[in-house]
């Protein structure tokens, strides 16, 4: 029987196809659901074992296919697939500042529940914090103090009065 790639009649390089898998693992796990998890809840279109060996780096996805697959993770398609490390690439790296420890955790969940011009300019935005630092958990997001900068400005408050208007908000999580 011919695998995917000599179907297609193109070479995936192995390599690839490994950091594609574990693209596909990892937002996998960070949804908390397993392989047979995913097959059930897509009333079996993505099975279990291939599904595994795409994780693997076994078999080669198609497009459409990864498609469907981000549809049903919920994230954007291009977080499926791994980063290109080629030079040209070294500028869009994300440049860790001093204040990467100053923090406040979201909670994304009670965001979804609230309505208006603000929540919809929030959800907006901390999306896109989440498609930036890949993370898709979609329960909380930490964000940073260069995130509450903008979080002032969307809420149209001054930065040291943002944590709080966040907690008025129910969207702060306190630890």
């Amino acid at each position: 029987m011919l695998s995917e790639n000599e179907v297609s009649g193109s070479e995936i390089p192995s390599n690839y196809g490994r950091k594609v898998g574990e693209r596909l693992r990892g937002i996998r796990r960070q949804k908390r659901i397993s392989l047979q998890d995913v097959e059930a809840a897509s009333n079996h279109e993505f099975k279990a074992s291939v599904l595994g060996a795409y994780e693997r780096g076994e078999r080669a996805i198609s497009v459409p296919r990864l498609q469907r697959l981000a549809r049903f993770y919920s994230v954007p398609v291009d977080q499926l697939l791994p980063k290109d490390e080629g030079p040209d690439f070294d500028n869009a790296r994300v440049v860790r500042g001093a204040f990467d420890d100053v923090s406040v955790t979201i909670d994304l969940t009670r965001l979804e529940q609230l309505d208006g011009p603000e929540a919809e300019m929030l959800s907006r935005y901390l999306s896109m914090v989440q498609v930036q630092r890949q993370d898709f958990n979609g329960r909380v997001l930490t964000i940073r103090r260069d995130d509450i900068r903008a979080l002032a400005c969307i809420l149209g408050t001054p930065v040291e009065e943002t944590t709080p208007r966040l907690e008025g908000l129910g969207l702060r999580v306190v630890r």
